[in-house]
């Protein structure tokens, strides 16, 4: 069985947390990917488990020395996933790893025989829209802003391996866990 380095990605509020809380309760031989930011810790976060909060010059020196299998910047804070977990982790288990499109496309580059992209698509954008107003966690400015770059994450997903439609979490979860099996399996 190969150990491999799943991504997933998708538009905001299509549920990407939560079916990937879901594979980690299901499949044990899964580690989630801890990325690394610049951006301050928010209440209840922890260092280390949801991310390694760490200064700009320090991460603008991983980059430099190529730590990071993919990188961006949001709203003036670098996000990336550090080379070194992943490569580590993929010696004893698979490792998931929940991020943009952008990112998961860097990672196939990278690591192009180990890494499994799976893009999770809402139904459609009006279902999507009603999950982001349901979140009341935005403003409808925000989340106008949401919708836009969803529509662009889902203008690529044909790019990844596989697009698994969360109309029914159950039946995503299902269809994520079949996709990891086979791909583990395959010679």
């Amino acid at each position: 069985m190969r150990n491999l380095l799943f991504v997933i990605s998708g538009p905001s509020g299509v549920g990407k947390g939560t079916l990937v809380e879901e594979l980690l309760k299901a499949d044990g031989g899964l580690q989630k990917s801890v990325s690394c930011t610049t951006r301050l810790p928010r209440p209840g976060e922890t260092p280390g488990r949801n991310y390694y909060f760490v200064d700009r010059e320090a991460f603008e020196r991983g980059i430099e020395e190529n730590a990071f299998l993919e990188y961006d910047a949001h709203f003036e804070n670098y996000y990336g996933t550090p080379r070194a977990f992943v490569e580590k982790t993929l010696k004893t288990r698979s490792v998931i790893l929940e991020i943009d499109v952008k990112g998961g496309l860097s990672c196939k580059r990278q690591m192009p025989e180990r890494t499994v992209l799976i893009f999770i698509a809402p139904p459609d954008l009006r279902a999507l829209k009603e999950r982001l107003l349901g979140r009341r966690a935005e403003t409808e400015e925000q989340i106008e802003l949401r919708l836009a770059r969803a529509e662009y994450e889902l203008s690529r997903r044909e790019q990844y391996d596989y697009v698994v439609v969360n109309d029914d979490l159950q039946q995503a979860k299902e269809e994520l866990l079949a996709i990891i099996q086979r791909e583990k399996n395959r010679n």
